[in-house]
């Protein structure tokens, strides 16, 4: 479905942000993508959508393909046509627009007749969104603004989503939630790509994973063999207090939702 063959990327002329990444995304699966930070994992989703220019950023070698069209060079809105989305790190929502304006906004380069079906989508995985429809984006909380980012990129009922620290700065509950509402949009049958530095709610929602260390792919398997690896409990599972009974009581909750949602989904 996706994949990167090669793929090196540098920022201007001094500044190489990957070196030779090369993975497959199939249809249908989740990929956690580890790393510290600088270690090009924004990078990496940049390249996939098309605005790495955006950054100053470009491809110097390799190449990103998705269902066997090449996607190195494609204009990023060319991109979302394809039905592959990002949601950006720190959310980016637009703070002034009410939530209705921000979906109405994610859905413009969709299918019209496809809209409503979206946006009733995005209310059954995000209820409290629509309770707060008039309300600007900005005056929602940092866990509201993550759901409406991810709404927003949901109107395009994308094949691939591609979530860029979807945790970052909510608290211990909130992520959880994340990781149950990725499972959610997984089994509709959207793949995902999440980039995560809390790498033990990827790991747990994640069929595969990849650990770039300074722009290197420097681990690559499914999502168990690198939980049990050692390197990556000692460098990336050990910082997280997040309670793993009611994490995992999240996404099996998630799982027994999606058989009553999924007739709405593909409605």
């Amino acid at each position: 479905m996706l994949q990167l063959d090669d793929v090196s990327v540098r920022y201007g002329r001094s500044v190489q942000a990957l070196r030779g990444v090369s993975f497959e995304v199939g249809d249908g699966e989740v990929l956690a993508v580890l790393g510290s930070n600088g270690a090009g994992k924004s990078t990496l989703l940049r390249a996939i959508s098309g605005t790495l220019p955006l950054h100053g950023g470009s491809v110097t070698s390799g190449s990103v393909t998705f269902e066997g069209k090449r996607l190195t060079g494609l204009d990023p809105a060319a991109i979302v046509r394809l039905r592959l989305l990002q949601v950006p790190e720190g959310r980016q929502i637009f703070g002034r627009m009410s939530v209705e304006e921000n979906l109405r906004v994610g859905g413009l380069s969709a299918d019209p007749q496809q809209r409503e079906g979206a946006r009733e989508r995005v209310f059954e995985l995000f209820p409290r969104l629509k309770e707060r429809l008039d309300q600007p984006g900005g005056l929602l909380s940092g866990g509201e603004q993550q759901m409406l980012a991810i709404g927003r990129a949901l109107m395009c009922d994308p094949r691939i989503l591609l979530l860029d620290e979807p945790s970052l700065g909510l608290a211990p509950q909130m992520i959880n939630r994340i990781g149950a509402i990725v499972t959610e949009i997984n089994s509709s049958g959207t793949a995902v790509v999440l980039v995560e530095q809390n790498a033990t709610m990827a790991l747990r929602v994640a069929h595969k994973a990849v650990v770039l260390e300074v722009g290197e792919l420097a681990l690559s398997g499914t999502a168990a063999e690198l939980a049990a690896s050692e390197d990556v409990q000692r460098l990336y599972l050990g910082g997280h207090a997040e309670s793993d009974e009611a994490a995992l009581a999240d996404v099996e909750h998630a799982r027994t939702k999606v058989h009553r949602t999924l007739s709405v989904w593909r409605g």
